[in-house]
């Protein structure tokens, strides 16, 4: 059995044909889905496809591109959330400082808000980080999270360490697949087995095979053939690590 650790099934286009989506989802053996929110609207529809299939989880947050538009009823909310049986992290939260759609000081406000959220409900924490990786890491520690997976992760092999040695897990995506993905497949050979989880972010970042079309769970198969590759093993231990690491991670 695999396990998708960050999709999101309610965004467009896959919302729109999602039996079909999650049947070969199950063809492919991915036995459990983690649906991601970004901002209150998508965090209330993870929960809702969470109650509806057995197999999904959600998880809560608010994006940090959006970071500048969050008022108290949206925060409100994620916290009521939290109380829900089905959901199983808090996120996806962090800093993006590739292009500054709301300012530093207001991303970094709300990342710690959801790390004391994290801390005070003993929920792991799903973190975006993009172009941001000293200030991340600095803020993670500062403010003592402590279950903490680097959701796509993207940096470089010298931060990857410091990742690992804080405790923390990286998550790959079929990033890893593509032509110029060099520097992460040298993070992968590096990281310990007990570090690795994957997953889609579907619609997103379709693996080289299915490159520029719409991504979906049933694809992160690419993504653990690549793994086991640059790892020497058979996909089937990649298979079975990441599953027991995301079930151990998320207690699903």
């Amino acid at each position: 059995m695999l396990i998708d650790t960050h999709a999101h099934l309610q965004f467009d286009p896959l919302k729109g044909d999602l039996d079909s989506i999650l049947e070969r989802a199950k063809n492919e053996g991915v036995g459990k889905i983690i649906v991601v929110g970004i901002d209150k609207e998508s965090s209330e529809q993870a929960i809702k496809l969470a109650e509806k299939y057995e197999n999904i989880f959600a998880a809560i947050g608010l994006h940090p591109q959006d970071s500048k538009k969050i008022n108290g009823e949206d925060w409100n909310a994620i916290e009521e959330m939290t109380k829900h049986a089905k959901v199983i992290a808090i996120g996806e939260t962090g800093l993006d400082y590739f292009k500054i759609y709301s300012p530093k000081e207001i991303q970094i406000e709300v990342f710690k808000k959801h790390i004391h959220l994290a801390n005070q409900t003993g929920l792991p924490l799903i973190v975006h980080n993009r172009d941001a990786d000293e200030d991340s890491l600095s803020i993670l520690q500062n403010e003592r999270a402590k279950h903490v997976v680097f959701h796509c992760y993207s940096s470089s092999l010298e931060f990857a360490r410091r990742v690992w040695a804080a405790g923390y897990m990286t998550s790959f995506t079929g990033v890893v697949t593509y032509k110029k993905s060099d520097v992460l497949r040298e993070v992968l050979k590096e990281c310990p087995l007990e570090k690795i989880m994957v997953e889609t972010d579907c619609p997103y970042l379709a693996p080289q095979k299915y490159r520029g079309g719409t991504n979906e769970p049933s694809y992160i198969i690419e993504t653990v053939v690549e793994i086991a590759k640059q790892k020497g093993m058979e996909a089937r231990e990649i298979e079975k690590l990441t599953t027991e690491n995301a079930e151990r991670f998320f207690s699903i």
